[in-house]
């Protein structure tokens, strides 16, 4: 009994979006026009391919970005049961795993700051234009 309410659920999940854009489909305004199929971004006239490369720059931030986001959803449970855990099991029971943890995430950043993934590049051309000034 209980699959037939999910069931409906599911059906009326997938007919009420459906049903909108039927109605949508058949009310909204139709001006035909060439210049609504071409492609612009931001009101500007597209130049070159969309096959470009991007600096490797973004993808290291956003790996560094998460795996420090990550440690923080690893800390904050940690912390708010950090005082009953040291009444239960000791100050070094308690403590010395978070702080191996810390120790590691540490050396990460030092070497990432070391091979210089953390410092941005600059573009050839901010290079001329500083030493033209």
């Amino acid at each position: 009994m209980t699959w037939i309410a999910v069931g409906a659920l599911a059906l009326v999940g997938v007919l009420i979006p459906l049903g909108m854009m039927a109605v949508s489909a058949l009310l909204r305004p139709s001006v035909p026009e060439l210049s609504k199929r071409s492609i612009y971004e931001s009101g500007e006239i597209p130049t070159g391919t969309t096959r470009i490369r991007f600096n490797i720059q973004y993808y290291m931030v956003a790996l560094l970005f998460l795996v420090f986001d990550i440690e923080t959803v690893l800390i904050f449970p940690w912390v708010v049961i950090y005082s009953s855990a040291v009444e239960q099991v000791g100050l070094l029971h308690a403590l010395g795993p978070m702080l191996v943890f810390i120790a590691v995430l540490v050396v990460a950043l030092a070497w990432a700051w070391r091979s210089g993934v953390v410092e941005w590049v600059k573009s050839p051309d901010a290079d001329k234009r500083s030493r033209l000034q």
